[in-house]
């Protein structure tokens, strides 16, 4: 069977065939070439080392293969997105598990850098991550409030008849290390965000 692209974004391309998915960095012309090789396996490798550190604490995605310059070889997740599908789910539920999961992400001090309803897949009531080109390790409290504020940008964009309610209880289920910190840090960040709408 022919491989099926699925998606392509600024920085990948993803193919499916034969039940896994292939990830695979786009070249950009625009930049040195031996400096866009480096970039694109030095990306790779580190999503790769991300998920696999991750697969010990939440779902994602099984890496079944990389060959640390460009491409990513995967499972497939074949189940709902929730970008399409979470007003018709348990959906109260399933910001429960949101909360909790992204709490195992930031103990861990790793930065989703994309964390949108287009990223997370339920499958036989299991919650799965996905797509971590854009993650980063990071300590630092600003870098996970970014993370929760631009969840909360995504969630009020897309699904914002039930934004209200679901948030709250993502930030009630979130309790990470130094959680109280984190989510006064989170409303500087909402407030310079604010401010920034005035201009």
């Amino acid at each position: 069977m022919k491989p099926q692209t699925i998606a392509k974004g600024a920085e990948a391309t993803i193919y499916l065939n034969n039940n896994q998915i292939t990830k695979s960095r786009i070249k950009k012309s625009y930049r040195h070439e031996e400096l866009d090789k480096k970039l694109r396996k030095h990306r790779t490798k580190s999503e790769a080392k991300i998920i696999s550190k991750l697969s010990k604490v939440i779902n994602v995605p099984k890496i079944i293969e990389t060959d640390d310059k460009e491409t990513i070889i995967m499972d497939f997740i074949d189940g709902q997105k929730l970008s399409d599908n979470l007003e018709n789910l348990d959906y109260k539920e399933i910001a429960k598990q949101i909360g909790e999961i992204i709490t195992k992400i930031h103990d861990q001090d790793i930065i989703h850098g994309d964390l949108t309803t287009s990223n997370m897949i339920l499958k036989n009531d299991q919650l799965f991550f996905i797509d971590f080109g854009l993650a980063f390790h990071s300590y630092k409290l600003e870098d996970k409030a970014v993370d929760l504020h631009l969840l909360s940008q995504a969630l009020d964009a897309k699904h914002f008849s039930i934004f209200k309610e679901i948030w709250k209880i993502i930030l009630e289920s979130y309790k990470p290390e130094r959680r109280e910190e984190i989510l006064n840090q989170l409303k500087k960040v909402e407030s310079r965000g604010r401010y920034k709408d005035k201009y």
